[in-house]
């Protein structure tokens, strides 16, 4: 499914083969030895620092693959927000992006029939009317 698995090595490695770069330049601008490198390609998970300059690299941000997740598969659960008070030292965000990836994904799965709209909507935590507008887009 998309999203469910992460392997985040393995989509940075496919980044570096579509923009076609030496690994000598990745290396350089990673400050990492080759290596170093090859065993990133191959980690389900990097640090968060790497995963941000990888970003600036490759000109992809590989922090929506995992926003992309979030909405997915760990909808907020219906909490008190009176009990827990937003912070001022953390940003908090009003609303979900949806990715093109993720339209396309909740789509296919309406069209195809093997969802409907209701669990559609109950599975993801998918507003109706955001829903409702994808579909009317189409």
């Amino acid at each position: 499914m998309l999203y469910k698995e992460i392997h985040i090595g393995k989509f940075i490695k496919e980044r570096v083969n579509e923009l076609e770069l030496s690994s000598e330049r990745v290396c350089s601008f990673l400050k990492k030895d080759e290596e170093a490198v090859e065993k990133m390609y191959e980690s389900k998970s990097i640090d968060t620092d790497l995963l941000l300059r990888c970003s600036k690299l490759l000109e992809y941000d590989f922090f929506r693959i995992y926003s992309s997740h979030l909405i997915l598969y760990s909808p907020p659960s219906a909490v008190d927000k009176t009990k827990n008070p937003k912070s001022d030292k953390i940003p908090y965000f009003r609303k979900n992006i949806y990715t093109q990836e993720i339209k396309d994904f909740i789509i296919g799965k309406i069209q195809s029939g093997e969802m409907t709209h209701s669990e559609i909507i109950d599975e993801y935590s998918i507003p109706k009317s955001t829903l409702h507008r994808w579909l009317q887009k189409i």
